[in-house]
């Protein structure tokens, strides 16, 4: 079976910077294009960012661009997203998930993990 484990979410202040990884197994990174979604208490999930397995092309969410990085490192089965200026606006449960595209629209979603929480707060 699937699986994507998130891990490295916690507790930062604002205009601090974090680190958050998604380890998978039972999958390669060559299998999907990888993404990050998030969903904050009482709000609408949000695609953050995707990463295109063919040729890294990257998407942002408007509310992270040019501040959060996605990359993915292939040997490890591993996808990082980098977080930069963190507000309180960002706080949320960050989950890993397995795209079919990566398009714009940051949606295409197959299998997804349990989530890691990021809180920005002082």
């Amino acid at each position: 079976q699937v699986q994507l484990v998130e891990y490295g979410g916690g507790l930062v202040q604002p205009g601090g910077s974090l680190r958050i990884f998604c380890a998978v197994s039972r999958f390669t990174l060559d299998n999907y294009d990888m993404g990050w979604f998030r969903q904050a208490l009482g709000k609408e999930r949000e695609g953050v960012s995707c990463i295109s397995r063919s040729d890294r092309s990257t998407y942002y969410g408007e509310s992270v661009k040019g501040r959060f990085t996605i990359s993915t490192d292939h040997d490890q089965n591993t996808v990082t997203l980098r977080m930069n200026n963190l507000n309180p606006e960002d706080t949320a449960f960050y989950y890993c998930a397995a795209l079919q595209v990566c398009t714009p629209e940051i949606d295409d979603y197959v299998y997804w993990g349990q989530g890691t929480q990021v809180t920005v707060s002082s």
